[in-house]
């Protein structure tokens, strides 16, 4: 009986996981990761604040979607204005994924959002004239810099 239910235990972690292993996926480096920002980020925002963002499109790999449009990413601003020793444009990268529930690390590369600065007219009403903007529902466009394992 005990050799019985050793064996239905081994079997069914077996199963697991294959089945783990089915749904597994490497994301090759290089793949351009296209997000649209939920949270608004500014030259303001201090080095090291995270932003929120969603997959835009689809991440295929072989065909198959690995990574669903609508997943919820994050990131990081790396530099900007904020930062009192070394004050530089805006630039931020992306750092994780979240997948069913788990934070995958993420390496992509590092960008500078295009956003309009802002005028001396939109300064009177809370920005710092010169402020780079990046709004919510923004596109930003990422290049992993290492292969994703999924």
């Amino acid at each position: 009986m005990i050799q019985n239910k050793f064996i239905l235990l081994i079997v069914t972690w077996c199963a697991c996981v294959s089945a783990a292993s089915l749904n597994a996926a490497t994301i090759p480096a290089g793949t351009t990761l296209t997000v649209s920002t939920v949270s608004l980020i500014s030259s303001q925002t201090a080095p090291g604040r995270s932003f929120e963002a969603k997959i835009a499109k689809d991440v295929s790999v072989k065909g198959n979607v690995v990574l669903k449009a609508g997943t919820k990413a994050f990131g990081k601003v790396t530099a900007s204005r904020a930062n009192p020793r070394k004050s530089g444009p805006l630039t931020v990268e992306l750092d994780s994924v979240d997948l069913n529930g788990r934070r995958i690390p993420v390496k992509t590369n590092s960008i500078q959002p295009g956003g309009p600065p802002q005028t001396a007219r939109q300064a009177q009403y809370g920005h710092t004239a010169g402020t780079t903007v990046v709004n919510p529902q923004t596109t930003l466009q990422f290049q992993l810099a290492a292969a994703l394992n999924l």
